[in-house]
C-alpha cells in the first residue's frame, strides 16, 4: 500500500506544482497590472497638476509685465512650455486644450484679485479728509 502511495505521490506532484506554479504566476500577473494602473494614474494627475500650476505662474508673469488678452494667453503658454515640458509631453493635450486652460486661469486671477483691473500709471485721488461720510 505504501509503495502504491509514493508511486501516485510521484506521478502527481510534478502536475501539481505546475498548478500551483501557474496559480502564483496569475496572481502576480493580475497585481502588477494593478499597480501599473494604479501608478500611472497618480503620475498622470501630478503631471496634469504641473502643467495647470506653469500655465497659473505663466498668467500670474504675463499680468505683472501688463500683458493682456492674447499675448497674456502666449506668454503663459510658453511659460508652461519652458517649465514643465515633460508633463505637456506626457500628456499630449489636443489642439487648443492648453490655450483654453490658461484663458481660465487668467479669468480665476482677474476674478479673484481686484487689483489688475486698475491703472497704477496715475495718481490715486486722495481721500477725503472733511470727515464727511
Amino acid at each position: 500500500m505504501n509503495t502504491i502511495l509514493t508511486e501516485v505521490y510521484a506521478a502527481f506532484l510534478p502536475t501539481l506544482l505546475q498548478a500551483i506554479a501557474a496559480v502564483l504566476m496569475l496572481l502576480m500577473i493580475r497585481a502588477s497590472a494593478y499597480a501599473k494602473e494604479r501608478w500611472n494614474i497618480e503620475i498622470e494627475a501630478k503631471h496634469r497638476e504641473a502643467a495647470h500650476a506653469s500655465l497659473m505662474s505663466g498668467i500670474r508673469a504675463a499680468l505683472s509685465r501688463n500683458l493682456r488678452g492674447q499675448s497674456a494667453i502666449d506668454y503663459a503658454l510658453a511659460h508652461a512650455q519652458a517649465s514643465t515640458p515633460d508633463a505637456i509631453a506626457a500628456l499630449k493635450p489636443a489642439e487648443g486644450v492648453l490655450a483654453n486652460i490658461a484663458q481660465a486661469k487668467m479669468r480665476e486671477v482677474l476674478d479673484a484679485s481686484p487689483f489688475f483691473g486698475v491703472d497704477w500709471g496715475k495718481e490715486v485721488p486722495a481721500a477725503d479728509d472733511s470727515g464727511a461720510a
